[in-house]
């Protein structure tokens, strides 16, 4: 797999010790179309790490992350501690709206059913007080009588970065269907574009994760069958991608 140059610039140089790798979570957002589906993606603003590479929208943990009502056995679905599960969830979906404006949570007393319209002008202030970190997504639900759907993240891979990344990552992979009547937009400022692409798209520049899921995800007809194959993903076992280094090339071989 060809890799970003300045990666492989960095690949070569490094000498050691690896930094720490910190909890992250990204989502995977999904839409029918015609008789298969398209896949969400932004590309990065270029004075960001990894700037100007096609991603899902995610992010690193917040100490705020803590949601309250979800399901108990995220510690054995993700492979870490409950708190840490707990937060890792949370984080999912907090920034899935902070990056692209797409809730997913449904009214406390309706639990099979998702939030409609989140773009009317009170939901973006929302959405950008809880980008500030004014307003915890905890918060937010409560006053508004919601509760997270975490029903609606199917978790799919976790990815730690390559040891000679300066800032590395702990990210777990999460597949969602768009809610009905939402959409998602640009509201994060981290992008530069924004698309629907099918995940069948190979001309874009991307990190090994995020093209190694798509490869995946074209194995899959439509929607139905990415659920399907979620319940059989792991995605407590970390995929650690190894960095062939010759004298003339840098190999990349994908762990999956």
């Amino acid at each position: 797999m060809r890799l970003p140059p300045a990666m492989i610039q960095r690949a070569r140089e490094f000498t050691g010790p690896p930094a720490a790798a910190r909890p992250a979570a990204t989502v995977v957002l999904l839409r029918p179309h015609v008789e298969a589906f398209q896949v969400y993606v932004l590309q990065r603003a270029t004075t960001m790490v990894f700037g100007g590479v096609y991603a899902f929208p995610g992010g690193v943990v917040d100490p705020s992350d803590s949601p309250e009502t979800i399901r108990t056995d995220w510690a054995d679905r993700l492979g870490v501690p409950d708190e840490r599960a707990r937060a890792v969830v949370g984080a999912a979906a907090r920034e899935l709206f902070e990056e692209a404006g797409v809730m997913l949570a449904g009214p406390a007393e309706q639990p099979d059913r998702t939030v409609t319209d989140v773009s009317t002008p009170d939901w973006e202030a929302d959405r950008a007080a809880v980008l500030r970190r004014e307003l915890t997504m905890t918060d937010l639900l409560a006053r508004r009588g919601l509760r997270l759907r975490d029903d609606l993240l199917l978790p799919w891979s976790r990815w730690i970065t390559p040891e000679f990344e300066p800032k590395r990552y702990d990210t777990w992979f999460f597949v969602a269907l768009l809610p009905d009547s939402q959409s998602p937009r640009d509201v994060s400022g981290e992008s530069q574009t924004t698309a629907w692409i099918d995940p069948a798209t190979r001309d874009l520049p991307m990190l090994p994760p995020t093209r190694s899921t798509l490869r995946l995800l074209a194995d899959c007809p439509t929607i139905p069958d990415v659920v399907a194959a979620a319940v059989h993903r792991d995605a407590a076992t970390p995929l650690r991608p190894r960095v062939e280094l010759t004298d003339d090339q840098v190999i990349f071989h994908d762990p999956e």
